[in-house]
């Protein structure tokens, strides 16, 4: 299994200063809102993404009035490993073993890890943005072609979005436009079929894991492209640019691709992101979660690092003893836990270590029996 043994904090949000070190099971850490729970899951997060699970700039990761932030962390994960990622001024700097990583990708994914928590509600009730990001995070840690097309996917797409703009200021021909359709239909198109593949192994499952997280009526999800046929992806894709590039030229924006498709969240036969209840969308974006570990897992070969936000927040009790049941049976690993009161810890999770937090200072409170 993935474990982190270690880590070190210097003026990263609220914690100015912090080097703990990680019981095998995990630890459950115990503080008020605002104190700095959620940052160190953001902190230990940092080292699987390179950047903020909750989407902030890395600018804004650095503590008000320090110049830079630095984290440091001893992983295990088949082998020990030394990681370390500082920012400052403008510039994000990775050691993996004590090399530099000249190139951020090739230091994905060094802990593996998974963030369960309320947020996670907007993967089914917010904007297909949300669940297009959850799919890339997925693919891109697990499928290194995934990564590579994704990368050029998005250089090509904001080219392309450059060169229509051009066009309308005059300022360009449209053959700047169409010299970048090319690339955005081969990637593309594996984009899709790499998404296509994962849904249909993962769709039944989620239905599955819905149910057995207690929903009675079934849950279901499927991928939503304009696509026709994902077995000629590239061919088809390639045709929709060409069509529809002068429409393209009037709006200054690129409409046809996989950046413009979602997946359908149903329970029944309506969409859950506005007939499901705050409880039914918790259970699907846990589900999603679910399914994310299950596939870092296949990849890696062992469980990822958990690390479980408050997870139970505004769940029926029904729901997390289900919740808690499938995260026993799934991951087994490594898990870190916070809750604001220790009255929170559910019994499952109470033999952990637990350690407190106030103002961004953390420290140890008891040890497990």
């Amino acid at each position: 299994m993935a474990r982190l043994k270690r880590i070190v904090l210097r003026d990263f949000r609220n914690i100015a200063r912090a080097d703990l070190t990680f019981p095998t099971d995990g630890v459950v850490l115990i503080g008020d809102n605002g104190h700095g729970k959620t940052n160190l899951l953001e902190a230990i997060y940092y080292f699987q993404l390179l950047r903020s699970v909750r989407g902030a700039r890395d600018a804004d990761l650095v503590r008000f009035g320090a110049a830079a932030f630095h984290l440091h962390a001893t992983v295990e994960t088949g082998a020990e490993h030394e990681l370390s990622v500082g920012f400052g001024r403008g510039r994000k700097k990775v050691m993996v073993d004590g090399a530099e990583s000249k190139r951020l990708s090739s230091a994905l994914g060094s802990l593996p890890a998974i963030v369960i928590s309320p947020r996670d509600v907007a993967l089914v009730s917010g904007a297909p943005t949300e669940r297009r990001r959850f799919l890339d995070v997925a693919l891109a840690l697990t499928s290194p072609r995934y990564l590579n097309a994704l990368q050029k996917y998005r250089g090509a797409l904001v080219r392309r979005n450059a060169a229509l703009r051009g066009v309308t200021r005059g300022a360009q021909s449209d053959e700047s436009v169409a010299v970048w359709e090319p690339e955005l239909a081969s990637s593309g198109a594996i984009l899709l079929t790499e998404r296509v593949a994962w849904m249909d192994r993962h769709a039944s499952e989620f239905t599955r894991l819905s149910a057995a997280i207690g929903e009675a009526e079934p849950m279901t999800m499927q991928y939503v492209t304009a696509i026709t046929d994902p077995r000629d992806a590239a061919a088809e894709l390639a045709d929709t640019l060409a069509r529809k590039r002068s429409l393209d030229i009037r709006r200054g924006l690129t409409e046809a691709g996989p950046h413009r498709d979602d997946i359908a969240l149903r329970i029944g036969n309506h969409a859950l992101r506005t007939f499901g209840s705050g409880g039914q969308q918790r259970t699907a974006a846990i589900t999603l979660r679910l399914l994310e570990a299950e596939t870092l897992k296949a990849y890696a070969g062992s469980d990822p690092v958990l690390l479980l936000d408050d997870p139970f927040a505004e769940l029926d009790s029904h729901r997390s003893a289900h919740i808690l049941t499938l995260l026993q049976e799934m991951v087994t690993g490594q898990t870190i836990l916070t809750v604001p009161r220790a009255g929170d810890i559910p019994a499952d999770f109470s033999g952990l270590d637990r350690w407190s937090v106030r103002d961004g200072i953390i420290s140890a409170t008891s040890r497990a029996i």
